[in-house]
């Protein structure tokens, strides 16, 4: 893509985002899933890597995604409509990671994701959040398993990057890099982003509109 192509398509998400964005309905079982009616994009992460506030900073909405001081409350898939008439889905998946969780709560969010994953065929992509301070921990290593075996196509986001120093960010992007190097279902491109400072967030909106529009 050219640079003059890249402009315009984070200048047309810039539009598509400051536009309608509505939550639409959460799902705490298959059988609750809307209707497969347009192309969705998920995200996905550990429970306290910034998710929810990643995506109300996308979106321009404070209160969008649901913000929670307890990790790993949520446990359900939760489905918000972009655009009037509607154009795409963006899905908060269920966080994990979350070292206090019962076992059955974990079991159960395996089911769901993976359920999930490999039956969705609007599916277009998932954004994997990994903390820009920690990188790839063993934890993430799980969801990316899941997502190669699904063959559902993912891209890293560094959450948090403002946090760290710019010399830290390259060390982390470079080691991102590498552990995603021989993943079949990962995109090669990482994104940097801070939901607090803005950074990256016209990108990442862009990527989410090339997701969805392309093929």
């Amino acid at each position: 893509m050219t640079e003059q192509e890249q402009s315009e398509l984070i200048e047309e998400a810039r539009k598509v985002f400051a536009g309608p964005i509505a939550f639409l309905k959460s799902a705490p079982d298959l059988k609750f899933l809307p209707d497969m009616a347009v192309n969705e994009v998920a995200f996905a992460g550990r429970s306290n890597v910034g998710k929810s506030s990643l995506l109300n900073a996308l979106t321009g909405r404070n209160s969008l995604a649901r913000t929670s001081n307890t990790p790993g409350r949520t446990q359900e898939l939760n489905f918000f409509d972009v655009g009037e008439p509607l154009r795409f889905r963006l899905v908060d998946m269920p966080g994990y990671g979350y070292a206090r969780a019962p076992k059955d709560m974990v079991r159960k969010w395996r089911f769901l994701v993976n359920d999930y994953l490999r039956g969705r065929a609007k599916l277009k992509r998932t954004l994997v959040l990994i903390d820009s301070r920690h990188g790839v921990k063993e934890v993430d290593t799980d969801i990316l398993d899941m997502l190669d075996a699904a063959a559902v196509s993912y891209r890293i986001v560094l959450t948090k990057a403002d946090k760290v120093k710019a010399s830290h960010l390259a060390e982390v992007m470079e080691k991102t890099a590498q552990a995603i190097r021989r993943r079949p279902a990962a995109h090669p491109d990482i994104i940097a982003t801070s939901s607090e400072k803005g950074m990256g967030l016209p990108e990442l909106r862009a990527a989410v509109l090339e997701s969805v529009t392309q093929g």
